[in-house]
């Protein structure tokens, strides 16, 4: 398994390790809550898009693209204020999480089985459903709901298995550095969310 590990490594591409960069760039100023973080995720995301699409991975090389349109619209969101306060955090109804899970599994139940007659896709409803989840993932990350990163921890740790099979090893240790991050990103925001409002 290490050995696999470092012969992936080994033969990393110049643009998979700036996508890497890129990509942990825009988790750690996420966490922040800085507009910056859509800049460093469109680039990255850019990049991946290729990557994904060259390994047989053809859902997460559509949820690429998606990334870089919220890159945009995270970015214009995020500076609407004009960069004078963060963007307060808030939470998302259950209900609403309920509905938006029983959606993502049946497109990804319907989009799998697309994948898997019509395509070399080589894991139709694993990349599906973390293709589905991490657009919903994405569009909460942009209205700095908290739950957005209890999704992308799952959705993360998925990822490193779909990366690692398909022998973008480097990409892989980016997920599972994701999933780190992710945990740091709930508490932070729950605790940015708990503390008391300053006195003016």
């Amino acid at each position: 398994m290490i050995d696999s590990i470092l012969e992936g490594l080994s033969r990393t591409s110049l643009p998979e390790a700036i996508s890497v960069v890129m990509g942990l760039a825009y988790a750690i100023l996420a966490v922040k809550r800085t507009r910056w973080c859509w800049v460093a995720g469109g680039i990255g995301s850019s990049i991946l898009m290729v990557l994904a699409w060259e390994a047989k991975l053809p859902m997460q090389a559509c949820l690429q693209a998606y990334y870089v349109g919220m890159a945009v619209y995270g970015f214009w969101h995020w500076s609407r204020e004009d960069g004078a306060e963060k963007k307060a955090v808030t939470s998302w109804p259950l209900r609403a999480h309920l509905v938006s899970w029983v959606i993502i599994v049946a497109l990804s139940g319907l989009t799998s089985r697309y994948l898997a007659s019509e395509t070399q896709a080589a894991w139709p409803f694993l990349d599906s459903l973390t293709t589905w989840g991490s657009l919903l993932a994405t569009w909460l990350t942009a209205q700095v709901k908290l739950e957005n990163w209890l999704y992308w921890m799952v959705l993360d740790a998925i990822s490193v298995f779909l990366f690692a099979t398909q022998g973008l090893m480097f990409v892989a240790l980016l997920f599972a550095t994701y999933l780190v991050i992710s945990t740091v990103g709930y508490v932070t925001w729950l605790r940015s969310r708990r503390a008391p409002a300053p006195s003016g």
